[in-house]
């Protein structure tokens, strides 16, 4: 069986791409190879980060593997927080803070409009290959729901009337951004 590594040791993500790959490949994680480093994400899209990613395990550890990167844009933030999500108001992984710091920005502000954005770079046989995924959405005033993490209590995709923070995970999973990109993903590595 051919093997295929995540660069990722987020298990919320490797169980949602393990799902859709069926068994077809063996998915491995960080930890599973041996590797233990922190990967700087210094690029400045989430292309770029994702295929730092990408490239850092393919030369390290010489396997077929992917990686992603994935965050918040908002039109009225000049597409804001954009690559630095997870530590748009300082520390990283500070989801309360980082919210405020949304939702104090657009205080005064109509247009709400935005979008999750997943951006996967895949080096297979010595390629690489990118995926992506991206859902339309506008920015509640104050938080809904306690389901989900980062920015979801605040994110009301298109075509609902409720957060991500207030969908069940198999019903956000089904229109995600990273579920958009991981089908695309699957569907080339079908063939």
């Amino acid at each position: 069986m051919h093997k295929l590594v995540f660069a990722t040791n987020n298990a919320h993500k490797l169980e949602e791409v393990a799902a859709k790959i069926k068994g077809q490949i063996q998915l491995l994680s960080l930890d599973d190879i041996g590797c233990f480093d922190d990967i700087a994400e210094t690029g400045v899209t989430f292309r770029e980060n994702a295929s730092i990613k990408s490239h850092y395990i393919h030369d390290k550890f010489k396997l077929d593997c992917f990686g992603d990167d994935s965050g918040l844009e908002i039109d009225a933030l000049n597409s804001e927080p954009g690559v630095y999500s997870a530590r748009y108001a300082g520390e990283h992984g500070n989801h309360e803070a980082n919210i405020n710091k949304v939702l104090a920005g657009l205080k005064n502000e109509t247009n709400r409009k935005a979008r999750f954005r997943t951006v996967i770079s895949l080096i297979w046989n010595g390629e690489e290959h990118f995926f992506d995924g991206t859902v339309e959405g506008t920015i509640r005033h104050e938080r809904s729901g306690s389901k989900g993490f980062g920015y979801d209590p605040i994110f009301q995709p298109d075509g609902y009337n409720i957060t991500f923070a207030e969908m069940s995970l198999d019903e956000k999973n089904r229109i995600s951004h990273r579920a958009i990109a991981v089908e695309k993903l699957v569907a080339f590595l079908s063939k």
